[in-house]
């Protein structure tokens, strides 16, 4: 039974916990990128560098309220800052949509040259990006490491392997459970939330009916500034931020959204968690936990990892081209690609 905690402990460190705060993450960057296939009609590559813009304002804004000793005690000073990187990436947005894609969308061009052009807005805020806070990695976590650590972990429950729960694992967890379900809610339940479904579902209805498309447009970008710029600070927060990571995120965050439905909010976050578990279980080594499950004679001599942490993305390439090779709906059949 010892050997049974141990193993789950085990896993826990290393798969569970990880895996629900990076799907935590990945979920909320494939519900920006679905709220845009379903609203605007086209899969926008500039997301992943609208999460490292959001990120890097709130980097900025934390470094500027640590040097003027603003804290938030135990918890990291970057929750502060938030609100400043979601605010200066919705006035990117909305900049950005003023100034390019409105100009498409009158023109009514066709689904593929906006994606066209959402590469080109990639490659400039990714140059923005670098420009203003460079290419090399930052960190900017403070407050308690720890919600509970492997020490004390092992002094409460006696098990010779300790339970480590990050305070950033934690807060990412949270976080994305308050933003689902305010935004499920907004949707669901406020008169924009509705025109924002029907406009999705029928556009020439939702203009029949007199909602206003450019509100709906607007509201849009707000809700995907906001989701971007949460997402990218609490990925930066978990792990470090590097403004190229973020552009390699992309394809996780893409496969997870295909692999829910394009354009079903739901879909995105249960692609977000298949994606992240798929992800962490395939390349995790699982000596140690089977060393605890299995007899001695039985415990394996080698890593038991079916594919090294550097062909994690490849996992994530895998589903997303058997989802679309056999299921282009998505799980939630949401629309297909």
């Amino acid at each position: 039974m010892i050997d049974l905690l141990n193993a789950l402990v085990v896993l826990s460190n290393y798969v569970l916990i990880p895996a629900l705060a990076y799907g935590s993450q990945l979920a909320l960057g494939a519900l920006g990128v679905t709220l845009i296939y379903g609203i605007l009609r086209f899969s926008n590559f500039a997301h992943g560098d609208t999460m490292a813009f959001g990120a890097m304002v709130t980097i900025l804004v934390t470094w500027l309220f640590q040097g003027w000793g603003i804290s938030l005690g135990p918890l990291p000073t970057a929750l502060l800052a938030i609100p400043f990187g979601i605010a200066a990436t919705a006035a990117l947005l909305l900049t950005t949509d003023r100034l390019v894609y409105r100009f498409y969308r009158q023109q009514k061009a066709a689904p593929v040259i906006l994606v066209i052009v959402s590469m080109g807005v990639m490659f400039v805020m990714n140059g923005l990006v670098r420009f203003i806070i460079g290419p090399n990695d930052q960190r900017f976590s403070d407050g308690e490491r720890f919600i509970i650590s492997a020490r004390e972990f092992k002094k409460l429950t006696g098990l010779s392997e300790g339970l480590a729960f990050k305070t950033t694992q934690g807060i990412t967890i949270v976080t994305a459970v308050i933003v689902v379900v305010a935004l499920f809610w907004f949707l669901n339940r406020t008169r924009t939330g509705k025109s924002m479904r029907a406009f999705s579902d029928n556009e020439d209805l939702a203009l029949l009916s007199g909602i206003n498309p450019d509100r709906v447009v607007m509201v849009t970008w707000l809700i995907v500034a906001g989701l971007a710029a949460t997402a990218g600070a609490l990925y930066g927060l978990d792990k470090s931020f590097k403004p190229f990571i973020y552009l390699q995120l992309l394809l996780p965050i893409f496969a997870a959204a295909v692999v829910g439905g394009l354009g079903n909010p739901l879909g995105a976050i249960a692609g977000g968690f298949v994606i992240a578990f798929s992800e962490v279980l395939i390349t995790y080594p699982l000596k140690k936990v089977l060393g605890y499950l299995l007899p001695d004679r039985l415990e394996p001599d080698t890593l038991v990892q079916l594919l090294s942490t550097d062909y994690k993305f490849a996992v994530s390439f895998t589903i997303l081209i058997i989802v679309l090779l056999f299921r282009p709906t998505g799980l939630f059949k949401g629309k297909s690609v």
